[in-house]
């Protein structure tokens, strides 16, 4: 047998196309671990294609089990990527937010639409907060369901240090409330009362949808005008939507859709996406958050099928 073949008694030829079949059957929980990690759809795709080529050349034939060896390859990339990103993030121009992919959890069962539901920018927003490894450990325990002994093989650590990390992320977790799905009516009202803000310039509607600390963040990443800090508070919110948003996105075209597992809405102008919005909400319904992207770069791909 050639020392490359890589699985015993079979062609080369043979061995990678099994390779990449095994692989491909693995790609959609890879990509959903490190986009979740990374909070980048071009870092996340980056990191499982880097998981490709190292499978594809690794000696499978002595993988007990593919599935563990391919999430503690994709892991532990993704967790040498977040170290690196973390440090251009701190030089980031204005607020930095994850960029956004559209998917639905409209008609999910339950399960599904749990997964889902931990792609919401709130949700990719506190993970920030965690440590690379906290929040490697959570993801993997708490949202794909990995079994604390392969969570440590993950990490490279004793399965009681894997528990702990769990447990203090789930912690800070727990307390932001943003694990919970808001009814679909109530995204689709605030929706509507945005438009209609943007439409007749008539903010009553909008403002009675809004917390009273609602916040709202814009990431232009320095390549285009965007709101440079964090607005707080109705008078604030709705003072920049009335100055600033309201003559400019009049002229665009809104595309409503699902964004990072709620409802968005898409802007173009000329054709081209300018923009997204998505939302995030409190226990009873009310918007606590904002969320505007304008930055081209976390744009480009947005469509795309994810």
């Amino acid at each position: 047998m050639s020392e490359h073949t890589g699985v015993k008694g079979r062609g080369p030829e043979m061995a990678q196309r099994d390779g990449l079949s095994a692989f491909e059957e693995a790609r959609p929980m890879l990509l959903g671990l490190a986009y979740r990690i990374l909070g980048s759809r071009a870092e996340a795709e980056d990191a499982v294609q880097d998981t490709c080529m190292k499978w594809l050349s690794a000696d499978r034939s002595a993988i007990e089990n593919p599935a563990s060896w391919l999430t503690t390859l994709c892991t532990r990339r993704c967790i040498d990527l977040l170290r690196s990103a973390r440090r251009t993030r701190v030089e980031y121009v204005g607020a930095w937010l994850p960029e956004p992919i559209q998917m639905s959890v409209e008609h999910e069962p339950g399960e599904r639409a749990a997964l889902a539901a931990s792609l919401q920018t709130a949700f990719l927003l506190v993970l920030e907060r965690l440590t690379p490894k906290e929040r490697a450990a959570y993801l993997l325990h708490e949202i794909f369901d990995v079994p604390y002994p392969e969570v440590a093989t993950a990490l490279d650590i004793q399965e009681t240090a894997a528990r702990k990390l769990v447990s203090r992320a789930r912690a800070n977790i727990d307390q932001s409330k943003v694990r919970h799905v808001t009814p679909l009516d109530r995204q689709e009202r605030l929706l509507a009362a945005f438009q209609a803000a943007v439409a007749t310039g008539g903010t009553e509607p909008l403002m009675a949808a809004l917390s009273s600390d609602v916040e709202l963040c814009a990431d232009g990443g320095g390549k285009v005008p965007a709101a440079l800090r964090v607005l707080r508070g109705k008078a604030e919110v709705l003072g920049f939507i009335d100055r600033v948003l309201l003559g400019y996105w009049r002229t665009c075209a809104w595309e409503v859709t699902d964004i990072n597992g709620g409802r968005g809405v898409i802007l173009r102008k000329d054709g081209e996406i300018a923009a997204c919005m998505s939302f995030a909400y409190d226990e009873h319904g009310a918007a606590t958050n904002l969320y505007i992207v304008r930055n081209p770069d976390k744009l480009a791909r947005l469509g795309e099928p994810v």
